[in-house]
């Protein structure tokens, strides 16, 4: 019995990486989407970047943060020819996100002030965000290389 229709392999015959895939590394690399973005506005991109990001202590280790993220974006092209590599990124995007998630988890429980709700939405999406990347079966699947060939 198929665990998977042929519609869900690409021509190469690998698992077609599920939309929840791009959206976790959307999620972990968004200080580089929002550097990209303020590189756009050439006007406007310190300002932007000074709303968001007010301490640039926190701007420096999102970016460090959002690196494997990046990485995984691009060994997404590779995954027949690092079927190791590609493996062991499933783990270090995990890791990632849960020191993002305990990161996250310091910084609301030092500070005073009222909490946004923004912070808490995006530190709901990391949590699952690291579920999906744990628990999903079809994404776990896609990691692993002897179900793509």
């Amino acid at each position: 019995m198929l665990k998977y229709t042929p519609d869900d392999y690409d021509a190469r015959g690998q698992l077609r990486l599920p939309l929840s895939f791009w959206a976790i590394l959307l999620l972990q690399a968004r200080t580089w989407v929002l550097f990209v973005m303020a590189g756009a506005s050439r006007q406007q991109g310190a300002a932007l970047l000074e709303l968001f990001y007010p301490d640039t202590h926190s701007f420096w280790l999102g970016l460090g943060l959002g690196g494997p993220a990046a990485v995984g974006l691009l060994l997404t092209g590779y995954r027949q020819r690092l079927p190791r590599l590609w493996l062991a990124w499933r783990w270090v995007l995990m890791a990632t996100l849960a020191v993002m998630l305990v990161m996250q988890g310091v910084s609301l429980w030092q500070q005073e002030d009222q909490t946004s709700p923004l912070v808490l939405f995006v530190s709901l999406l990391d949590v699952l965000g690291l579920l999906a990347l744990w628990r999903h079966r079809r994404l776990v699947d896609c990691f692993d290389p002897k179900q793509n060939q």
